[in-house]
């Protein structure tokens, strides 16, 4: 078996959430419990950090990765979906696992844990943890895969846990309020360990305060400790004005102030717990280098200039508050953007959100739970957006390339898989983007 085979065998033998949806998901831990104790428990011999919520937990989690590595510490990152390679999901330093790595782990361990039936979480989740133990990292941060109390990355003890936020998404697994998404959620705090809240809503705060109490958590809102006090956007990113001074990030998204405060004050109950040498300095250089450390990408993602290509992950109601503002603001002789979702999204509500004047390029990505692009064009015109529809992104991308002038402006996004395909697309084939 070789590495290709190897992630081909993954996707086909066991359930994939991120190509079949709602059949992929098991509720409950059994499975991971059992493939943990196989392991001997390597999530035992490792500090961790636990980060959940509905969006931003990807970019917090590399950031304080990338905050730990410039502290000198070896650091596991646990983190999904991949956008290019399977491997990205498990970086120690922001190097991705072993190809043999992957291989030798199929093929030595098949014949006990196949008869589990595992879903492609659990068992990728079993083998990042697996991995860290034997990489005898400092920390790993674990981003959670779907809710929180019944994840299976919630077998860890951290250090501290961060829940970045909530809003609707994966309603037919987490509930159809935020009350019951942020239940969900919040089932990653534990007993006296610090847990740091981004943001809230009055349904969502009684929740985590409940929880939090009930486990004798110290509890942070960073809402309510806003360590920024000035931002400056510019072609390359952004510059905070902080209770630290001036930190410059690369991932320019709207949405990452927020993200970036949740991480100043997680920083401040994480100086309590792990040494820094050069504090300060240290959390300046990991949010500057949070891309060269870890390898992030697709966070608004500038792809090249004249005309100017972004990416974004950005995927539900929630992450297109912010994107929708941020495009509309571009100044441009065209918008033109390459679009589609995946069925289990709010879709009409997102589209109530895109701008009217742009030209649409709308397409589906490779995922089975992409919604085709003959619907995603007919509900893009029920919404008064105007475009064409292609059946695949590497085509609706080079159909607004070769459409677009040096002065336009070229969105790709709405799925975190329609990025994938783009990313991939300019990847593998060294396109001139």
């Amino acid at each position: 078996m070789n590495y290709s085979e190897a992630v081909d065998y993954l996707y086909n033998s066991t359930p994939v959430f991120e190509h079949v949806g709602a059949s992929a998901y098991k509720e409950g831990l059994s499975t991971t419990i059992a493939l943990d104790n196989y392991f001997g428990n390597p999530h035992k011999k490792f500090k961790s950090i636990h980060i959940g919520g509905t969006n931003g937990k990807g970019s917090c989690s590399h950031t304080i990765a990338s905050i730990l590595q410039e502290g000198g510490y070896k650091v596991g990152l646990y983190t999904s979906p991949h956008l290019v390679d399977f491997r990205e999901r498990i970086k120690v330093n922001g190097v991705p696992v072993e190809k043999e790595y992957v291989v030798e782990f199929i093929e030595d361990y098949r014949n006990f844990f196949e008869p589990l039936h595992p879903s492609f979480f659990e068992l990728t989740t079993a083998m990042a943890f697996k991995y860290f133990a034997e990489q005898n990292v400092d920390y790993a941060v674990i981003e959670v895969g779907l809710g929180g109390r019944l994840d299976c990355t919630n077998i860890i003890s951290p250090i501290l846990s961060i829940i970045t936020n909530i809003s609707f998404d994966h309603t037919q697994f987490l509930g159809n309020t935020l009350e019951k998404i942020a239940t969900e959620k919040a089932g990653i705090i534990k007993d006296n360990t610090p847990v740091i809240i981004g943001e809230t809503t009055p349904e969502t705060k009684k929740v985590f305060k409940k929880f939090a109490k009930t486990h004798k958590a110290p509890i942070t809102f960073a809402e309510d400790c806003c360590f920024i006090t000035d931002v400056k956007n510019n072609d390359i990113g952004v510059e905070y004005g902080t209770n630290i001074g001036k930190i410059s990030s690369p991932l320019g998204g709207d949405y990452q102030q927020k993200n970036i405060n949740t991480i100043l004050n997680t920083l401040s109950i994480l100086r309590e717990i792990v040494i820094f040498d050069g504090y300060e300095n240290t959390i300046k250089r990991g949010i500057e280098n949070v891309v060269t450390n870890t390898g992030l990408m697709g966070r608004w993602q500038i792809v090249r200039d004249n005309p100017k290509v972004v990416c974004d992950t950005g995927h539900n109601v929630g992450g297109w508050i912010y994107l929708s503002k941020q495009i509309k603001r571009q100044k441009c002789k065209t918008l033109r953007i390459v679009f589609g979702m995946v069925d289990d999204k709010d879709i009409n509500a997102v589209m109530d959100m895109l701008p009217k004047n742009a030209v649409y390029y709308f397409t589906k990505a490779t995922s089975h739970r992409a919604i085709s692009d003959v619907e995603v064009m007919r509900i893009g015109k029920e919404h008064g957006l105007k475009g064409k529809k292609f059946p695949n992104v590497a085509d609706a991308y080079n159909a607004a390339m070769q459409d677009a002038s040096t002065e336009d402006f070229v969105f790709i996004g709405g799925s975190s898989y329609i990025v994938a395909d783009f990313l991939e697309h300019i990847h593998t084939t060294n396109y001139n983007v």
